[in-house]
C-alpha cells in the first residue's frame, strides 16, 4: 500500500501478462506455460477484414464507433479512449486544472484492494491518498474529496450495488467532489449495476474496457462516459490520432454484434462456474494446514480469486509447474483467469499434481 508520503518515483507495479518475464525467470519455454495471469476473456471476438483505407489513413473520428458505444453501453456522453489506463493517468491532471487548490488539500478515497493504477495516479500527482474497506460516508469525506471505486472490483469481485453508489454520488455531488467508477469487468455482471447512464452529472466519470469482455486487450481501446464538458477538457490533454484506425474499426464490430454478445456471455459464466469449481474441489477439500487466515474463493466472470495464506509459498509453487496466476498486491491471494476448455483441462491436471505433492 502506498504511503502519500512515498517517494514519486516510485518503482513499476507489477501485474499479469508479463509472460516473457516468466519464460526467463523460471527458464521454463513459453509454449510450456499455461498464462492465467489476466482477467481477459479467453474467448476473443473474431477479427473481421480490415479495409486496407483504414491501415493507410491517420485515424479519423468514427461516428459510427460512438453510436455503437452509446447504444451498447446506455449512455449519450462517451469518449472513445487508448483503454483505460490512458483515463487514470490524465485524470488528476484534468482534476487541477479545475480545481485551484494544491493537490495535497485534496482527500483521494481508494479502494484498500483494487487496482493499483489508480492509486499509482492520484499519489504521484501530490493528492492525499486515503484507502477504503467500505465506501465512504459523508462524514468520511471533505469539500472536493474524490472516490474511486472498481465495481466490481479487481481482485476481491465484490460489487456495488447502484443504489448504494448513486447515494454515494449525491454526496459528492454536495461536497463538490468527485466519483470515478472503473467498470472494467460490469460486462458480465447481470442484472448491470452499472451507473454509466447518470454520467450527465458533472460529478460522475466511468470507465469501460473493451479488451476484457471481449478478449481484445491487444488493440487497446476503452471508454469514458461523463459529462460533455469533461469530455471536451480531456480530448485537450489527449495527443492526436491517440486511438489506431483498425482497433476502432474492430471494436465498432463488437460493440454492435449482440448475438455474440449473448454467447459470450453464456460461455464466461459457464467457464467461470467450471474454474470455481475445481478451485473449490482443489483448495477448499484439501485445506492448507495452517491456523491462519481461513481459505476464501471469490470474483466474477472473468477471473476468480482465492485468499490463501501461503500464497505467495503457493505461487512460486504453480510457477514452477508453469501455471502462471497473478499474485495479489497484498501477497495474501492469488487470482485466476478463467481459462477456455482446452486450458480448463491442463488446469485440471496441474491442480491435482499440486494436491497430490
Amino acid at each position: 500500500m502506498m504511503s502519500q508520503h512515498d517517494n514519486k518515483n516510485t518503482t513499476a507495479l507489477v501485474h499479469g501478462g508479463q509472460l516473457n518475464k516468466m519464460v526467463e525467470r523460471y527458464k521454463i519455454p513459453l509454449e510450456q506455460w499455461l498464462d492465467l495471469s489476466t482477467g481477459i476473456s479467453p474467448n476473443s471476438y473474431p477479427i473481421p477484414a480490415i479495409p486496407q483505407y483504414i491501415w493507410q489513413q491517420l485515424p479519423q473520428k468514427s461516428e459510427g464507433l460512438l453510436a455503437a458505444a452509446k447504444h451498447y453501453y446506455g449512455t449519450q456522453s462517451i469518449s472513445v479512449t487508448s483503454g483505460s489506463q490512458a483515463v487514470i493517468a490524465r485524470l488528476p491532471a484534468l482534476y487541477l486544472n479545475h480545481i485551484k487548490k494544491p493537490s495535497s488539500h485534496i482527500e483521494v478515497w481508494l479502494p484498500e484492494v483494487g487496482y493499483k493504477e489508480h492509486e499509482r495516479a492520484w499519489h504521484d500527482a501530490g493528492f492525499t491518498v486515503k484507502h477504503y474497506q467500505h465506501l465512504p460516508t459523508y462524514e468520511d469525506l471533505t469539500l472536493n474529496a474524490i472516490v474511486v471505486v472498481i465495481n466490481p472490483n479487481n481482485p476481491t469481485g465484490e460489487l456495488q450495488q447502484q443504489q448504494k453508489l448513486t447515494a454515494l454520488l449525491t454526496t459528492l455531488e454536495s461536497l463538490s467532489g468527485w466519483l470515478i467508477i472503473d467498470e472494467a469487468f460490469m460486462d458480465v455482471i447481470a442484472p448491470s449495476q452499472s451507473l454509466i447512464h447518470l454520467t450527465l452529472n458533472k460529478h460522475l466519470f466511468v470507465l469501460r474496457s473493451v479488451g476484457k469482455f471481449f478478449g481484445l486487450a491487444g488493440i487497446r481501446i476503452g471508454f469514458l462516459s461523463a459529462h460533455p464538458f469533461w469530455i471536451n477538457k480531456l480530448n485537450q490533454l489527449s495527443s492526436p490520432w491517440e486511438v489506431n484506425g483498425p482497433a476502432q474499426f474492430i471494436a465498432e464490430q463488437a460493440l454492435n454484434d449482440h448475438a455474440w454478445q449473448l454467447a459470450q456471455r453464456q460461455k464466461l459464466t459457464d467457464l467461470s462456474i467450471k474454474l470455481e469449481q475445481l478451485l473449490t474441489k482443489t483448495f477448499l477439500h484439501h485445506p492448507t494446514k495452517s491456523d491462519g487466515p481461513s481459505i476464501t474463493i471469490k470474483g466474477c466472470g472473468l477471473f476468480k480469486t482465492i485468499v490463501y495464506p501461503q500464497a505467495t509459498e503457493l505461487y512460486q509453487k504453480l510457477c514452477h509447474q508453469g501455471l502462471y496466476v497473478r499474485l495479489c498486491d497484498e501477497n495474501n491471494a492469488l487470482r485466476f483467469g478463467i481459462p477456455d476448455q482446452a486450458q480448463y483441462q491442463r488446469l485440471e491436471r496441474l491442480l491435482a499434481e499440486h494436491c497430490h505433492s
